[in-house]
């Protein structure tokens, strides 16, 4: 990698690499934070079946200075040929693995390299030991909360894994106004997930419970917040969309659909109700009434089992009835989202460890957990996953392309846009009839 040869106090050369439209948003804001100054931010959108749409990246609204769609093979040759101080790897457990594995593959003794930022884009609710595993190797891991941090840190102690990585530090994503009532306004927001529930029958019944909740109260606002249209994919693949399931039924004229911003939203929100989506944490930190609700039980399987102890547990029938949920201080705080000034400070650690790493005339190799050795039976699949040898190296066919230019770009473009619209097709509506037909 050419070494960086700019003033000390020049913009950080930062590359985030993400998945989705959430884990780029969560990317981009976690450099903006860390960097303590304006970065030069370089993005790259890995090739798959939840790359984000234009219309998804500009809801985000978060630019970078360049942006492109790339495989895993692209992106290392990126990493390899730019200057980049920090990469920031906003991806899902493998392919986080897997970029890791291609990454220690380029600089396989202590080096001049960038320092390399992982991450989780919001509430640990499930598979905590693998996600952790697999983002191992990174020389920060950040914990969105002094809770994480404790966990996260068990958890590689607890297998005999370096935890030095493990860096206390927040969502980036919180912040904006604090909740301030406006007379004659009452407006209730759902937030949904693209699976959590995951079945028909369970978001027919919220989405019948929020509706009947718009006909007891006409003097309210209720707005479905909704994370994506139809054909779009997030982090996570929606089988049944709430758009669908809403055209069967009647609501009244005081029930809407809305994209956006949720930030955007939260402005004009006065209760805001989940599951257990991530949105909860951003409307707590702002002290907008916040409920999760228990209709459907507090599982595991729900994620709403990360809010035992929060004060914030409630069900549609206590709303209906105008219950307004309290949050609990202390576990707002454990939590990371308390309101106020304490999160101004939230990234100070993480900048202080990037200082320090910066500094360093070197870095050691990249030394994953998972190797040949530790996870035979697991690595390779992983990484072939991402067209990479066991040993991090591209394998043969997942070369970086060259630079396609005029009607090869476009035959090239349409060829795979017309791909992921038949992936998200087979996903959104031939799985769900084939599984119906199983359970016959």
């Amino acid at each position: 990698m050419p070494v960086r040869t700019s003033p000390a106090d020049a913009p950080l050369r930062i590359a985030v690499v993400a998945d989705s439209d959430t884990r780029w948003k969560w990317g981009a804001l976690t450099a903006r934070r860390i960097a303590g100054r304006p970065p030069e931010l370089a993005g790259f959108l890995l090739r798959g079946r939840a790359t984000p749409t234009p219309r998804q990246l500009a809801e985000v609204g978060v630019a970078a200075d360049a942006l492109r769609e790339v495989t895993m093979a692209e992106f290392l040759r990126a990493a390899e040929r730019e200057p980049y101080d920090v990469v920031v790897l906003a991806l899902v457990g493998g392919a986080a693995q897997a970029a890791l594995h291609g990454l220690a593959r380029l600089w396989p003794g202590h080096a001049r390299r960038p320092v390399l930022v992982t991450g989780y884009v919001g509430v640990v609710y499930e598979k905590l030991a693998d996600g952790l595993l697999l983002r191992h190797g990174a020389d920060v891991v950040l914990a969105n909360s002094r809770h994480d941090a404790e966990r996260f840190r068990a958890v590689y102690e607890g297998v005999g894994a370096d935890a030095a990585a493990v860096t206390e530090a927040a969502l980036p994503f919180l912040g904006g106004a604090p909740h301030t009532p406006e007379p004659g306004r009452d407006t209730v927001v759902f937030a949904a997930q693209p699976s959590v529930p995951e079945s028909r029958a369970d978001r027919m019944y919220l989405l019948r419970r929020l509706i009947g909740h718009a006909r007891r109260h006409p003097e309210r606002d209720v707005l479905l917040k909704l994370r994506s249209k139809p054909g779009e994919h997030t982090t996570h693949i929606e089988e049944q969309p709430y758009q669908k399931l809403a055209r069967s039924l009647d609501p009244p004229p005081n029930f809407r659909l809305v994209y956006g911003h949720m930030g955007e939203v939260l402005d004009r929100t006065d209760l805001l109700v989940t599951v257990s989506s991530t949105a909860a944490l951003e409307s707590l930190h702002r002290s907008v009434p916040t409920a999760v609700l228990t209709d459907l039980g507090v599982r595991e399987a729900l994620g709403n089992h990360h809010f035992i102890g929060s004060g914030c547990l409630a069900s549609w029938d206590q709303l209906d009835a105008g219950h307004r949920p309290s949050p609990d201080p202390r576990w707002l705080a454990a939590q990371g989202v308390a309101p106020g000034e304490a999160y101004e400070g939230a990234f100070d650690a993480v900048r202080a460890r990037l200082a320090e790493l910066l500094a360093r005339p070197a870095l050691a190799p990249v030394s994953p957990y998972y190797t040949p050795v530790t996870a035979p039976g697991y690595l390779p699949g992983i990484l072939a996953r991402h067209h990479l040898a066991p040993d991090g190296t591209p394998l043969p066919g997942a070369a970086p392309e060259t630079e396609a230019t005029g009607v090869r770009r476009l035959v090239r473009d349409a060829v795979r846009d017309a791909a992921r619209g038949a992936y998200r097709h087979g996903v959104q509506r031939v799985a769900p009839v084939i599984r119906r037909m199983g359970e016959l």
